[in-house]
C-alpha cells in the first residue's frame, strides 16, 4: 500500500505567507480596513508590500520581481484577504490578468517601462473588459482600434472597471480594425494621461472601492500598444483564467477571516452564564463553516496548482464558483453569530460580509460560468469512464 499523498506548503511559501501575515498583523489591517469604506485606496498598504516583492509577483525576475506561479501568487493573496478585502483587491489588479497579458505579450520597450514600476508599486494596472451592454459576453464588445500607418485609435466605452482614479495603465480588451465576432478581439495598453481617454461614471460598491466608467475617445496609441491583434480571444481568455483563481483566493481569504472571527466570538460571549462556544448549535454551525471552507481551499489549490502558464478553465471555473458563494454563505453565518453586533461596522464581519459578495460578479458571474462548465460536461463527460474521463485527477 502506498503512502497517501498530502498537499503540503514549502518552506519558501509558509516564509512568504509569514512575512505577509506579519506585516498585516503589525499593522492591524482588519481593524484599519473599516478606513476604506468611504472609497478611499490602500496607498499606504500596498506601498509595504512592495517592500516585501508582493507587487512583483507576477512580474519576470528579469524586470525585478519575482515570477511566482499562480498557486504562491493566490496563497499571498488569500493571506491578504483575510485581514484586508481592499488592499487584496488593489494587490490582484497588479498580479493578475493585466501584469500577465504584459509580461507574456508587451513588446520589451513597453516591459521594461512598466513592468519593474509595477514591482517597486510606483506603477498600478487595471483592466477593461466589460462594457454598458455586456460583461463576459466579450465577443460582442463594441470598444474598438483602428490600426493606422503608425499608431493606432481607440474608440469605445468600458464600465465597471477596478482602479480607474488610481491605475496609470489600462489593458483594453478591443475589437481590433471592426472585424466581427471572438476573432476580431485584440488587446491594447493606453495610458491614463493619453488625450482622450476620461473617466465619465464612477459606482461605489458594497465593499467600498469605487468602479468607474471609462470612454475612449479617439485615443491615440503607438502602434507598440497594440500588443495584441485580431485572432488573440482565445490567448487572451486563457490568460483571464489566472483571474478566475486569484478571485476566488480573495474569498477563500474573507471566509477564513469571517471564521475566525466566529471562533474569537462565541468563545468569549457568555449567555446566562454559559459560554456561547458550549451550544452544540453553535459547534455544529462552526463544523459546517469549516467543512465548506476546506472543500473550497482543495477545489482552489488544485485549480490554481494546474496553471501552465494560465489555470485549467474548468477546474478555474468550479474553483471560482463554488469559493465565491461559500464566502457569502461562511459570512452570513459569522453575522449571524455575532448577532446584532454582527450587523454593526464596529465587527469586522459586516464589512466582509458585504465584500464577499463581489466574487461572483467581478470576473465572470457564476452563471456564466455554471454555462461553461455544462457544456464542457455534456460534451466530454464519458458514461464509461465516468469523473476520470474529465482528466481532474
Amino acid at each position: 500500500m502506498t503512502n497517501p499523498q498530502k498537499l503540503r506548503l514549502s518552506e519558501e511559501q509558509r516564509a512568504l505567507i509569514g512575512t505577509v501575515r506579519k506585516l498585516a498583523l503589525d499593522q492591524d489591517w482588519r481593524t484599519k480596513s473599516v478606513k476604506y469604506l468611504d472609497g478611499s485606496f490602500p496607498t499606504e498598504n500596498l506601498r509595504e508590500l512592495a517592500k516585501i516583492g508582493v507587487m512583483g509577483m507576477s512580474v519576470p525576475e528579469e524586470y525585478g520581481g519575482s515570477n511566482l506561479p499562480v498557486f504562491d501568487t493566490a496563497l499571498v493573496i488569500e493571506e491578504i484577504a483575510k485581514h484586508c478585502y481592499t488592499t487584496a483587491m488593489g494587490v490582484m489588479s497588479s498580479v493578475g490578468v493585466q501584469t500577465r497579458v504584459i509580461s507574456k505579450y508587451a513588446p520589451e520597450s513597453l516591459k521594461q517601462e512598466i513592468l519593474p514600476k509595477v514591482c517597486s508599486g510606483d506603477v498600478n494596472l487595471a483592466v477593461c473588459m466589460t462594457e454598458p451592454h455586456a460583461g463576459t459576453d466579450v465577443p460582442n464588445y463594441r470598444t474598438n482600434t483602428v490600426i493606422q500607418d503608425d499608431c493606432a485609435i481607440v474608440n469605445g466605452v468600458k464600465t465597471l472597471i477596478s482602479k480607474v482614479d488610481d491605475a496609470d495603465w489600462f489593458v483594453v480588451f478591443t475589437r481590433i480594425n471592426g472585424t466581427p465576432g471572438r476573432e476580431g478581439i485584440g488587446c491594447v495598453l493606453v495610458n491614463r494621461n493619453t488625450p482622450g481617454f476620461e473617466v465619465t461614471a464612477r459606482y461605489q460598491t458594497m465593499g467600498g472601492e469605487y468602479l468607474g466608467e471609462l470612454q475612449f475617445n479617439n485615443v491615440e496609441v503607438p502602434l507598440e500598444n497594440v500588443i495584441m491583434r485580431e485572432g488573440a480571444f482565445k490567448k487572451l481568455l486563457g490568460a483571464f483564467n489566472t483571474q478566475r483563481c486569484l478571485n476566488p483566493s480573495i474569498s477563500l481569504g474573507m471566509a477564513e477571516s469571517a471564521f475566525e472571527e466566529a471562533v474569537k466570538y462565541v468563545r468569549d460571549r457568555t449567555i446566562r452564564g454559559q459560554a456561547v462556544a458550549e451550544f452544540q448549535g453553535i459547534q455544529w454551525k462552526l463544523a459546517e463553516m469549516y467543512r465548506d471552507i476546506e472543500a473550497g481551499r482543495a477545489l482552489l489549490y488544485q485549480a490554481a496548482l494546474s496553471a501552465n502558464p494560465f489555470p485549467d478553465p474548468h477546474l478555474a471555473a468550479l474553483a471560482k464558483m463554488y469559493n465565491n458563494d461559500m464566502a457569502v454563505r461562511i459570512a452570513s453565518e459569522a453575522v449571524q453569530v455575532h448577532g446584532g453586533y454582527g450587523f454593526t461596522n464596529d465587527y469586522p464581519v459586516s464589512r466582509i460580509y458585504r465584500a464577499a459578495r463581489y466574487g461572483s460578479l467581478g470576473g465572470g458571474a457564476t452563471e456564466a460560468l455554471k454555462d461553461l462548465i455544462g457544456k464542457r460536461l455534456v460534451k466530454d463527460f464519458d458514461p464509461v469512464d465516468g469523473f476520470l474521463s474529465m482528466g481532474t485527477f
